[in-house]
């Protein structure tokens, strides 16, 4: 089984513009539509279509709209009630596919509630007399939560042999990286920005430098992650692809080329691909093959849908080993 939490989950309102948005001006949207997100909302959505073993675990009351949403959709859950609903999140696809998210903050959880998530999150773990494969913790945390709340998850997860995934950023991920080596998840998936932030470096040329085809700069930012306790970083970079490094080796992965329609859920969908292929004992390079099939598949769809197996092509992915 494969667990995920979103400590600030949001019900995605997502909606299409005909050409490009005006600012200032009238703008008339297209398609729209709102379904359940959170990081690790979609992380667990993308695993479910694939058929696997997933439960995802969040904050929100049991006749939320978020948990309608995932009832919908088959999604097995754990929610803990807050009394509170869940914030809602805006993203407007231009024709070109350029994306513009406007997220709420989410409501504040007071020092009960948080322990009752975490209790919850490591009950789920353990649940049914087994143990979870992975535990993937996903997206920023609700206001007033202490920046290092995933670092005490982390170390907690391991005790009961689950291993970790994190896809965070700002101050939860800077709090995650200072714990480091002791509490160092066994997989970190940051994209560019991410992994400037970790690094010291501009993560704007990490990912041109990418682009160029000189992976040099990423390979060496990610190699510093192992050497501070990671056990694999896989890091998104778009259109350039993804690298994905461990105690074995390194691998760049170039995607398909396709017609992007929304870039919601893409990041999330390389997670799901990636933990789907390690439940199936695949290798490092193909684990970064069939990350990349998913990011690029959720990319290439409307909104924010996320891609089935059908829809994700790793044999499109060429994977490349750099060392």
């Amino acid at each position: 089984m494969i667990i995920t939490f979103t400590a600030n989950p949001s019900l995605d309102r997502t909606a299409t513009v005909d050409g490009q948005v005006t600012r200032g001006g009238v703008n008339r949207l297209g398609q729209a539509s709102a379904e359940p997100g959170g990081k690790g909302v979609n992380v667990a959505r993308a695993i479910s279509l694939a058929g696997a073993e997933v439960i995802t675990v969040l904050p929100a009351d049991d006749y939320d709209p978020i948990l309608e949403g995932l009832d919908k959709l088959g999604v097995p859950y754990r929610n803990v009630p807050i009394g509170q609903p869940v914030r809602s999140n805006l993203t407007l696809v231009e024709s070109d596919g350029t994306t513009s998210k406007f997220n709420e903050p989410g409501p504040r959880l007071d020092d009960e509630l948080l322990v009752t998530l975490r209790n919850t999150v490591l009950g789920t773990a353990r649940s049914d007399g087994g143990m979870a494969q992975w535990a993937a913790l996903s997206g920023s945390l609700p206001p007033g939560a202490p920046a290092n709340s995933y670092v005490h998850l982390v170390n907690l997860l391991h005790q009961q042999g689950v291993r970790v995934a994190v896809d965070t950023s700002d101050a939860p991920l800077q709090a995650l990286a200072a714990a480091w080596p002791s509490g160092a998840p066994d997989l970190i998936k940051p994209n560019s920005e991410e992994l400037g932030q970790l690094c010291g470096a501009d993560g704007d040329e990490l990912e041109a430098q990418a682009a160029a085809g000189n992976w040099s700069p990423v390979l060496d930012a990610a190699r510093s992650l192992l050497a501070r306790g990671v056990k694999a970083v896989l890091v998104t970079l778009g259109a350039s692809g993804a690298l994905l490094v461990t105690d074995e080796g390194a691998w760049h992965a170039i995607p398909p080329a396709i017609t992007v329609a929304s870039t919601v859920g893409a990041g999330d969908s390389s997670l799901a691909g990636y933990l789907l292929a390690d439940r199936e004992g695949l290798g490092p390079d193909e684990r970064l093959r069939r990350a990349v099939a998913y990011g690029s598949a959720a990319a290439s769809l409307p909104g924010s849908q996320l891609p089935t197996p059908e829809q994700a092509h790793p044999d499109e992915v060429v994977v490349t080993q750099l060392a």
